[in-house]
Parts: structure tokens; sequence; C-alpha cells
């Protein structure tokens, strides 16, 4: 009894314990909340308060002050340009993160491979320190289409040339009532006709003594020789004598030769031989059976330098972009999912080598399964990025072409600042664009916290 007693009197009442735990407990949240504060404040600046009053302000006018509905709604989707704007935006959603999603598991993959993996990842993770701005003008400069400018243009004009060649002469021409007729497909041919025998002479203008190719000699020499009978001669050279004087339709002696020059010789429509001009410009035809002959210039010796790829133009500007902006997100879907490889059982992958499949096999059906969860966030996060992307398109993209490349950022941009000055039918178009891009933060949220589970 005693003890029982003592036992009772030594535990504290129960109410004053649980109102002091209650106290404990609105103090802790009193503090986390003051803790939490700034940064609501902050959210509520600067995302929940332009959020609502984007939307308020999309059922407005231009102006703001008269109320119309729906109407910017309405407009948005007859606008061509909105048009244009969500259907290149849906070519990003779908192209940019499955390449750089493929890209960066492929080279995660390799990467683990590689002696220098550390400096293999930081090369390519690099362009991500380069704002979007610098990225854009670095392109800009990459896809000019003047090969002296543009890189990639160059590229492709030297691998062109080093297969295809180029022409010598893209300015050359005939004078006129000379002896040379121009042909629809820009070849020059003889006026008259010539048989075997003959020796013409073919004078061209149009080219600058300095730009003649390097061997290029004298023709007078050459124009001065006979043909056999069973041969036709010729010179082509250049009806231009430096300092002036000499006769036009005329070689003269300080006249010189055009070297590396096509010439064909073409019997009823048909070609029946071909020569090269030598470097004083001479051309010899031999074995040709007696008749009448045209002499011709084809047209590829006037061909216009090949100019490259117009990577700018309205039918690329969007790849060319994607481009960009792949060069900018590889390195951080590389590094992401090489975290998660990094993380992957490596009994599982050396069980299966061990039953004899090779690196093909693990990577397709143990790799990649396992990987699944980090690339649907990889490639979820990229699809919101690129929803909003508007640096590249703005900064890459000339203003013939702006509309041509134009997205939803841009587009909003343009239709309220850029000259458009509707921000009414900016706000619809900010909205639209914030309905997009809601559905797949949702789901990268709730795939977040399905793998905290």
């Amino acid at each position: 009894m005693t003890a029982t007693l003592v036992k009772e009197t030594s535990s504290p009442p129960p109410g004053p314990v649980a109102e002091r735990t209650r106290r404990l407990r609105r103090r802790g949240k009193i503090i986390a909340l003051l803790f939490v504060l700034p940064a609501l404040l902050l959210l509520g600046a600067l995302v929940v308060y332009p959020v609502l009053f984007s939307i308020g302000r999309s059922f407005f006018d231009a102006s703001g002050t008269s109320f119309v509905g729906g109407d910017n709604y309405t407009e948005m989707f007859r606008d061509p340009a909105t048009l244009k704007a969500v259907q290149n935006t849906a070519i990003w959603v779908v192209v940019a993160p499955a390449l750089l999603t493929g890209l960066g598991l492929i080279l995660a993959v390799l990467v683990e491979k590689v002696r220098w993996a550390t400096a293999f990842k930081l090369l390519l993770f690099m362009p991500m320190a380069v704002s979007f701005l610098a990225a854009g003008i670095i392109f800009r400069l990459a896809y000019d289409e003047d090969p002296d400018k543009g890189v990639l243009n160059a590229a492709v004009v030297s691998v062109h040339d080093a297969f295809k060649g180029e022409s010598s002469y893209p300015t050359a021409r005939a004078r006129d009532a000379q002896g040379l007729t121009k042909e629809k497909d820009g070849s020059y041919r003889t006026s008259t006709t010539v048989s075997p025998g003959d020796a013409v002479a073919l004078g061209l203008v149009g080219v600058q003594p300095d730009d003649l190719p390097g061997g290029a000699a004298p023709a007078y020499a050459a124009a001065g020789q006979k043909a056999a009978p069973d041969e036709l001669r010729g010179v082509v050279y250049l009806d231009f004598t430096p300092g002036g004087g000499g006769e036009q339709g005329k070689v003269d002696r300080r006249e010189s030769g055009l070297p590396q020059m096509k010439v064909e010789a073409v019997r009823d429509g048909k070609q029946v031989a071909s020569a090269t001009t030598a470097g004083d410009g001479s051309f010899r035809f031999e074995g040709l059976a007696p008749g009448s002959y045209a002499v011709k210039l084809p047209s590829s010796n006037f061909a216009q330098p090949y100019d490259g790829v117009s990577w700018l133009g309205p039918a690329l500007v969007t790849p060319a972009i994607i481009g960009a902006y792949l060069w900018i997100w590889t390195g951080f879907a590389m590094v992401l999912i090489g975290a998660g490889l990094s993380t992957l059982p490596r009994d599982a992958l050396e069980a299966a080598r061990m039953d004899g499949a090779n690196e093909w096999q693990i990577f397709r059906r143990i790799t990649v399964p396992l990987l699944a969860p980090v690339l649907s966030v990889v490639f979820i996060t990229l699809v919101i990025n690129v929803m909003k992307v508007f640096d590249l398109v703005y900064i890459i993209a000339p203003g013939p072409v702006q509309e041509d490349a134009t997205v939803l950022a841009t587009q909003m941009w343009l239709v309220s600042f850029g000259g458009g000055n509707n921000q009414g039918l900016g706000s619809a178009l900010g909205v639209l664009l914030l309905l997009l891009v809601v559905p797949a933060m949702v789901f990268n949220v709730r795939r977040f916290r399905r793998s905290q589970r």
C-alpha cells in the first residue's frame, strides 16, 4: 500500500505534461514558419502574384482597360504566327529531350570505359557554364552562310570542293558579237560551225588578270599554230590587254590564255570529243571525222562557287537551333545519367557476363531497365526546360526567319514587348505555356515522391 502511494505521488499529473507538449509543438511550428516566411514571401511575390496577374490580364484588351473575356484565347489560335510557335514548340518537345537523353545515356555508358573519364566529363559539361546569350552568339557566327565567317559552311565547302572541284572562272563571259553565243544553260558555243583543219580563238572577258590560275601563259604563240586535216585546234584566252590597247576579238601579244578550261566538240547536238586547255589556253581535238562541228565551253566553267548550306534559312533554322541546345545540355544529361549508372548493382552486370551475355544485351536488358527512373526524370526535366527556351531562338534566328523559328516563349515576348504591344494576348500565351508545363512538373514531382518512398 505504501509503495503504491509512493508510486502515485511520484508520477506527475497528465494534464500539465500534455499542455507542455502542445506548447513545444506550437513553438516549433512558429519557429519553422519564421524560417520559411522569407521564402514564402519571395515565392508569392515572384511566382504566385505574377501568375495570378497574368491570368487576370489575359481577359483584357491590349490597353488593359476593357474586359474582353476569352477573345485573346480565341485570337491566339487564329493567329498563324502563334500556330507556328505551337508547331515549333512541339518539335522541340519531341526531338530535343529524346536526343539529349539518348546521347547522355550513350556517353555515360561509354565514359565508364574511358581512362580519362573525369576530364572527358568536364569537357562535355563545360558548355553549361556558358550563358545562353553567349552560346547564341557563338552559334550565330558558326552558322553564318559566308564560308569565310561560318565554320560549318567552311567545312562543308571544303568537303564539296574536294570531291566536285570548283570553277576557276565564275565571272567570265563572252563579248557580244565576237563569235560566241550564250546558251540557256549558261554555256557558250561558237556562232558558226567549224571543220577539222580549222583553228579557232575563243575570247572571254570578266576575269581580273590577278585572278588567273597559276601557270597561265601568253596565248599569242598558241593562236598561230596550224591544225592537221583531222584535227581541230583552238585557244581560249582573256580578251583584255593590261594597260589598254589591243584589238577585240584578236589574240594580242600580251593577252593571257585561260588554263584549266573545259572545251567540247559538238556534232548534231552530241558531244564527240572533250579537252582541257593548257597553260596558254590551247586545246585540240584529234581524229575527228570530216563534217561540221561546234566548239562548246560547258557551263561548269562558269559555275558560281559553292557557298555551303543555308543553316539559318526557313527550312533548317529550327534544327540548327536545336543543335546549339544539344551542345549546351548534353553534358548535363550525361552527368545525371552517369550518377544513376554508378549506383547500379555490379553483381547483376557481372552475373550477366558470366552467363554469356554480350555488352549490347547487358545494355539493353539490364542497364536501361534499371536506369528507367533516372532516364524519365532527365527526360521530363528537359521537356520542362525546352518549353521555356527563349534566348537561343531569339539570338540565333535572323530577323527574316524569326517567325519560322519562333516558339511559345519568343512569341509571347514578341506579342507583348517586341512590337506587338498587346500584353493581353501575350498574357494568354503565357497562360497557355503554363498549362503545358504544369503536367510535366506534376509528373516529375510525383515520380520524385515515389522514389523517396
